[in-house]
């Protein structure tokens, strides 16, 4: 497969994500955008990606996912200069609208160079998450489900019919559960804190999927204190034969670093080198299945350093991957 400018990761990355102002205590702000770039700059990085143009998502591509009104509801909260929607966690302004549309679209954008062979796999790098948006509801400080809705995106425009969602946010993809749980040709996979601790209380190992989508839901919850032995040990007995027996069409991934154990807002303990090991694993199953066809989108992650670093530990792999020279250890990011 032949890639742009021999480039074979694909990087969406720009300014304009800062532009969702979430207020200066929220931990979901802007400065993550630029936690992200200087990582990626510090450990050259950006230069070794194809960088992958944005676009808005349409009305129809949100729209298999959302419900119109909740759509008007935000684009009309937005414009009305209000501090939130739905929960007081999901804080918005008015640019929050447009640049959720933005987000979602470029993820888009991110699977059609993919699909299209301009790049082997991408990684996303936008605002704001997605992965706890519900089709009505906002949550989690999430405004649009970006992965549901390229996970839908993959069935309607690309025909793809086995796909398979792993998120290792600390805390679990409710949103994309909800959207595709009686669904069985996307299956979805959460490594994620307890919910007896950890927000949104929901990811217990008995949520299996319903009726046609059931076996088509794994999560896997973990207690305080968990560290990389035992994300290895889940990938090992559960995470990796499931996918093999899945054998996906595509891979996207849910990529939240807030497990990390610098993280304010979990109590897990994983070190940034487990995000690379985590990414060889997931990406030699889309090698083997999908011809490496893999889209990860940023989600949590809100301690900068530990951000920054987990992310370059994850683009780095992808680079090595795909066939990029590996020249990166994480000093100084």
């Amino acid at each position: 497969m032949q890639s742009t400018n021999g480039q074979p990761v694909g990087l969406v990355l720009d300014d304009c994500f800062k532009g969702h102002d979430t207020g200066s205590l929220h931990p979901e702000r802007p400065r993550r955008i630029d936690a992200i770039r200087e990582a990626l700059t510090a450990g050259r990085l950006t230069e070794r990606c194809h960088r992958l143009p944005l676009r808005e998502a349409t009305d129809e591509e949100i729209l298999a996912v959302h419900d119109d009104a909740y759509l008007r509801r935000l684009e009309s909260k937005c414009a009305a200069g209000a501090p939130f929607i739905d929960v007081v966690d999901s804080a918005i302004s008015p640019p929050s609208y447009g640049l959720a549309r933005l987000a979602a679209g470029s993820v888009l954008g991110a699977v059609d160079a993919v699909m299209a062979g301009e790049v082997r796999t991408a990684f996303c790098a936008v605002r704001p998450p997605g992965h706890h948006c519900e089709r009505s509801r906002s949550m989690g400080f999430c405004l649009l489900g970006n992965v549901a809705i390229a996970a839908q995106y993959l069935r309607d425009r690309h025909d793809i019919d086995r796909i398979a969602v792993i998120d290792w946010d600390v805390h679990h993809g409710n949103g994309t559960q909800h959207l595709f749980e009686t669904c069985g040709d996307v299956l979805f996979i959460s490594l994620h804190g307890h919910p007896s601790y950890v927000y949104p209380g929901t990811g217990h190992a008995d949520e299996r999927g319903i009726g046609g989508g059931e076996g088509a839901t794994l999560n896997v919850p973990l207690y305080p204190g968990a560290k990389d032995d035992d994300y290895h040990r889940a990938f090992d007995e559960q995470v990796l034969p499931l996918l093999e027996d899945y054998q996906p069409g595509f891979v996207l991934v849910s990529a939240g670093f807030d497990a990390h154990r610098d993280d304010p807002l979990a109590p897990l303990d994983l070190e940034s080198t487990s995000y690379r090991w985590m990414t060889r694993a997931v990406w030699e199953m889309a090698n083997r299945f999908a011809g490496g066809k893999l889209v990860s989108v940023l989600e949590g992650g809100y301690d900068l350093h530990a951000l920054g670093e987990s992310v370059a530990m994850h683009v780095d792999e992808l680079l090595c991957c795909t066939g990029s020279a590996h020249d990166f250890s994480g000093d100084g990011a």
